[in-house]
C-alpha cells in the first residue's frame, strides 16, 4: 500500500493532514446539518463549526512544517525542551524563554534561535526530525502573533530577525 502514491504525492498529503481531515469533518457536518433533522442537524452545526476550526489550525501547522530531514532531534517532554544534534545540542525550560529568532545564514538551513533567562542560547534546525512540535511550543508564548510567525518562515529573510521577545515588566 506504500508504493501506491508516490513519495512527493506522501509527503505533500502527509504534511496537509490535519488541514485535510478538517475539510471532510466540515463536509460531514454540512451533509447533516442539510439533510438531517432535529438533534443530528444541529449536531451537524457543531461539526462544522469544529471542522473550521481544524482547517484553520491544520493551515498553520501545514505551513510551519518544512520538506526534508535535517540534522538532529527535537524533543519536548514536561514543557522542557531538547535538541541533540550532530555537532550541538541542548536544553531549555519554555517558561524560561525571553527571545525567539529565526537565523536564516545558518547552515545548512535556516536555524530557529532561542534564548533562555541567563542569556543560553538553542539553535535548532527548522527541518529537525520532531521540528513540528516546536508549533505548539511557540504558539504557547505570550503574546506571540502566529501569522507573522508563519509570513517569516514563508519568506525566509536575508538576517536574523526576531519573532518574539519577552516583555520585561517596568519595576518604577
Amino acid at each position: 500500500m506504500s508504493d501506491f502514491f508516490r513519495p512527493e504525492a506522501r509527503a505533500f498529503l502527509w504534511r496537509w493532514r490535519d488541514t485535510i481531515a478538517g475539510v471532510a469533518l466540515t463536509a460531514l457536518g454540512l451533509w447533516w446539518a442539510l439533510r438531517a433533522f432535529g438533534a443530528v442537524q444541529w449536531l451537524g452545526y457543531i461539526i462544522v463549526i469544529g471542522g473550521l476550526i481544524l482547517t484553520v489550525a491544520g493551515v498553520q501547522r501545514a505551513r510551519f512544517r518544512q520538506d526534508g530531514i535535517g540534522s538532529g532531534v527535537v524533543q519536548i517532554n514536561e514543557r522542557r525542551l531538547s535538541y541533540f544534534g550532530p555537532l550541538d545540542g541542548g536544553v531549555i525550560d519554555v517558561a524560561d524563554l525571553t527571545k525567539l529568532e529565526l537565523d536564516p545564514s545558518a547552515h545548512p538551513d535556516p536555524n530557529w534561535v532561542l534564548t533562555g533567562v541567563g542569556g543560553q542560547t538553542l539553535a535548532i534546525p527548522i527541518n529537525a526530525t520532531g521540528s513540528e512540535a516546536l508549533f505548539d511550543v511557540f504558539a504557547s508564548l505570550p503574546e506571540i502573533k502566529t501569522s507573522a510567525m508563519l509570513d517569516v518562515l514563508s519568506r525566509t529573510p536575508d538576517a536574523r530577525v526576531t519573532i518574539w521577545a519577552r516583555v520585561r515588566p517596568v519595576l518604577h
